[in-house]
């Protein structure tokens, strides 16, 4: 039996990828130079304190605490706006949970995402499928940190070894796999992960949820070994 799964949110159940990298693009024009794609990628999957340090590296220029709060707003500002334009669950999430749901498996939502905009989007995938969720501004160190899925097992009581997550990004799955988290990845092939994540298209043939069910989930969870456990 599954004991708890925890939910990345941008790229894993809800395609917003696509709209932040518009508004961090758009955020270095800003800041004076534009980031290259190879920089983009490297912010997939992180905080906004983290994606506005590496573009302002980029540029050149210091980021002041007043600096700080006027490309934070941009940002939240931006991506708010990109989000009202289009935001749909990726395919066969919504049948997923459900599954799961009707089956009392706890589920959270664990996300870099500010609060501000997180919200959004977990109530446009449903939030009545999860019994609680974390975002990036509040915890102390948001992913790759190991905080955000050290939290969510304590929410559950359960030890992280236990404790099963659904992640895209390179930081989001390093996050998990320091929390001794059990980990399935929705990374681009041509990205390499941390070690002990297992891919999610090796498991399944595809790299979305089309046809996963809750009977599939169980046999994966019950095959994969956490690494860097913690109790």
């Amino acid at each position: 039996m599954i004991k708890a799964i925890f939910w990345d949110m941008d790229g894993t159940m809800v395609d917003t990828e696509p709209q932040w990298g518009v508004a961090t693009y758009e955020l270095s024009e800003l800041m004076g130079r534009r980031i290259t794609p190879e920089i983009r990628e490297s912010t997939i999957g992180g905080s906004m304190p983290r994606t506005i340090r590496i573009c302002a590296a980029h540029a050149g220029i210091e980021v002041t605490g007043e600096d700080y709060e006027r490309y934070r707003r941009f940002m939240l500002g931006r991506v708010a706006e990109l989000f009202d334009e289009a935001l749909v669950p990726n395919p066969g999430v919504i049948p997923l949970l459900a599954q799961l749901r009707g089956l009392g498996v706890p589920m959270l939502v664990t996300t870099n995402t500010e609060r501000s905009l997180a919200q959004g989007c977990i109530e446009a995938v449903g939030a009545g499928y999860f019994v609680d969720s974390i975002t990036g501004d509040e915890v102390d160190n948001p992913k790759p940190a190991p905080d955000m899925y050290l939290e969510a097992a304590h929410r559950v009581g359960l030890p992280p070894s236990e404790c099963l997550v659904f992640e895209d990004s390179y930081n989001g799955m390093t996050a998990a796999v320091e929390a001794g988290c059990r980990v399935i990845g929705l990374h681009p092939e041509t990205l390499t992960p941390p070690a002990g994540v297992v891919a999610l298209r090796d498991l399944h043939g595809r790299n979305n949820f089309e046809g996963v069910t809750a009977e599939l989930v169980g046999s994966w969870y019950a095959g994969i070994e956490p690494v860097g456990v913690r109790n």
